[in-house]
């Protein structure tokens, strides 16, 4: 694989600022509902996009504040914020005022909490299936403290894809990650196809950190070893000076032949390139099928399942 250096931003990272009426409706009702998604709050490059098309959006719950403090994302940190009990109806309202194909719902590190914060990821999952049961719903939870009881909590909501990322390689994940270990990160991955066996689980990379070619296999046959679906590869950004630095700029070539490496390896999909993110086309990484388990699944579900959230003590 050939290697393109570079001291600048290359000219294939120049993103052209696309907006309609329909991004700056979303945008504001966003604001409306007092909602936060990693869209913004990651300064994703494909939020105008995503937004415009109404295929996909990522909503970010628990609040706004994470607990832990990686060095490569923008997401603040500190004191976590009180937790909004109506968040899931909000969130779940807004996917069916956009009409949204397929609802992305993640959330900032609540290492404070119990369960990690399993149960509103539950009853966000629900909410939107209850609104919109043909808008597919995708989770990407943090590791929950490797807490599997509270994967079970989650899981029993019956998303139809479960992502959770493992960010980098194996070499560099203490210098990237707050309080997460790479091995941690791919028992959860495993654990999921122990409690559902038929959901596509999903992990993404950011190259760009120092990492090797052989690194970036290692990580595919340890995602793979772990029976993870689908794998995104994207080109780590620095979001401010205070972040990691991008240690070089990965040519779109090159993310062509890491695409094909992972392709070969046995996903069922793999998105690469220098803007994709973890959520980037999203949509089209969930076949037919998994809409329509999601409406058989809403119609068997037991009343009992269905807790009020002013119930739970958090």
């Amino acid at each position: 694989m050939p290697k393109y250096e570079h001291k600048r931003k290359p000219e294939w990272l120049n993103i052209q600022v696309k907006t309609n009426k329909t991004y700056n409706r979303m945008k504001k009702m966003m604001r409306e509902r007092g909602l936060h998604t990693v869209c913004e709050e990651a300064r994703c490059p494909n939020i105008h996009e995503c937004w415009s098309e109404r295929k996909t959006a990522t909503f970010m719950i628990l609040g706004d504040t994470c607990t832990r403090g990686c060095r490569f994302c923008a997401v603040k940190t500190g004191l976590p914020n009180e937790l909004d009990r109506q968040e899931p109806e909000k969130v779940a309202e807004s996917v069916e005022i956009m009409e949204l194909k397929h609802a992305v719902v993640t959330a900032v590190a609540r290492d404070d909490l119990d369960d990690g914060g399993a149960f509103i990821f539950a009853e966000t999952v629900r909410a939107i299936h209850r609104r919109m049961p043909g808008t597919t719903v995708e989770v990407l939870p943090s590791d929950m403290k490797g807490d599997y009881e509270s994967l079970h909590t989650l899981m029993d909501a019956g998303p139809d894809i479960f992502n959770h990322n493992i960010e980098t390689v194996r070499r560099l994940t203490p210098t990237v990650r707050s309080k997460a270990t790479y091995d941690r990160s791919l028992e959860l991955l495993k654990r999921v196809k122990e409690v559902a066996p038929n959901t596509p689980t999903k992990s993404s990379i950011m190259v760009g950190l120092g990492e090797t070619k052989e690194e970036i296999i290692q990580a595919m046959d340890d995602l793979r070893a772990h029976d993870v679906d689908i794998m995104t590869i994207g080109q780590y950004l620095q979001p401010t000076k205070k972040h990691l630095n991008v240690e070089r700029y990965y040519h779109p070539d090159e993310f062509e032949e890491l695409r094909q490496i992972a392709m070969s390896k046995g996903f069922t999909h793999c998105q690469a390139g220098p803007l994709v993110r973890s959520s980037y086309h999203a949509d089209e990484q969930v076949n037919a099928s998994s809409a329509q388990r999601r409406i058989k699944y809403m119609k068997g579900y037991e009343e009992q399942h269905e807790t009020e959230l002013d119930q739970v003590n958090f």
